[in-house]
């Protein structure tokens, strides 16, 4: 290229390019924002002055070592999965300079971070009826909330799919409903006859015209006539969930996404294959899906009990 290209620059290009061509959603461009421009920040204080040239091996070395000691104010460390997700955001910078033909480091490279093993959480049958049996259904506080944990169930969606759901899109003759995901992913999830139940008894109770599925109820209402200052957050559901949680005096701390992990981690066990819980999932990779495969092994040592040695 003929003219100099400073790293801050073409990083401002890189998440137009996540925004416009990837259809990154703004909480992912947040966040490569913020890992990237730590980069630049341990790079130099002049980041504009410096080229794509500049990355080698040796400062991606350094950098990592940067990672793996930094405190914030707090004495916090970085966890060794912010760490993966700080290397991944600049694989992905490199990448798309190369692809525009800039000369610097192939992100080949540079390899990820070995990842803690974490344990997943997620309720088994008898924790998940006593969770869905916590919300006061005399009231329609409770029916809300009720049918935000059975829909949380019933279709395994993130949370932040859930709160963008409006009445008219969720079809409950159908029992089924199109989401956007990540990166645009457009896939079907699909409502139980639970799930349906308990949304028609909380939706019957509602009495204002207001587009969001799941609102914020209380004296304070929204002037306009969309009902969108209305809609909860995803801060919202967690609380939710949070709540019932700790009046189910469960012995595991489950979130909206523990919900979603109880969700795969049912249809495993019922025997579902993992193709079809990667699609119900909205995952890109069946990597990710793998994650779920832990539920077999009972099966697996049910197998082997019933049938090694047999074969004599």
């Amino acid at each position: 290229m003929g003219k100099f290209n400073s790293l801050s620059r073409l990083v401002e290009e890189f998440l137009e390019y996540l925004e416009i061509e990837k259809n990154s959603s703004p909480l992912t461009i947040r966040d490569y924002r913020h890992y990237l421009n730590r980069f630049l920040s341990f790079l130099s204080p002049t980041p504009e002055k410096l080229s794509p040239q500049k990355i080698d091996l040796e400062t991606v070395k350094k950098y990592r070592v940067f990672l793996s000691r930094y405190t914030d104010k707090s004495g916090r460390t970085l966890s060794r999965q912010t760490q993966s997700y700080h290397v991944i955001a600049l694989r992905s910078f490199l990448r798309w300079l190369i692809k525009n033909d800039y000369q610097t480091l192939s992100p080949e490279k540079i390899d990820l971070p070995k990842a803690e093993s974490r344990s997943l959480k997620f309720l088994d049958t008898d924790q998940l009826e006593r969770l869905l049996a916590q919300p006061d259904i005399s009231k329609i506080r409770g029916l809300r909330d009720k049918a935000i944990l059975e829909t949380l169930f019933s279709t395994g969606l993130r949370v932040s799919e859930l709160v963008k759901l409006n009445r008219e899109t969720v079809n409950l003759d159908q029992k089924e409903f199109g989401v956007i995901g990540k990166g645009g992913k457009l896939r079907v999830v699909f409502l139980s006859e639970r799930a349906v139940f308990w949304l028609k008894k909380y939706l019957d109770l509602r009495e204002d015209p207001w587009k969001p599925l799941f609102v914020r109820l209380g004296r304070k209402t929204d002037p306009t006539a969309d009902g969108e200052k209305m809609r909860l957050s995803v801060r919202s559901i967690q609380r939710i969930v949070e709540k019932y949680v700790k009046k189910a005096k469960l012995p595991i701390k489950i979130t909206p996404h523990g919900l979603r992990h109880t969700f795969a981690t049912d249809l495993l066990r019922a025997g579902a294959d993992i193709r079809s819980v990667q699609e119900m999932l909205g995952h890109k990779n069946i990597s990710t899906t793998q994650i779920y495969t832990h539920v077999t092994n009972r099966q697996l040592k049910e197998i082997h009990e019933t049938f090694h040695g047999k074969g004599k």
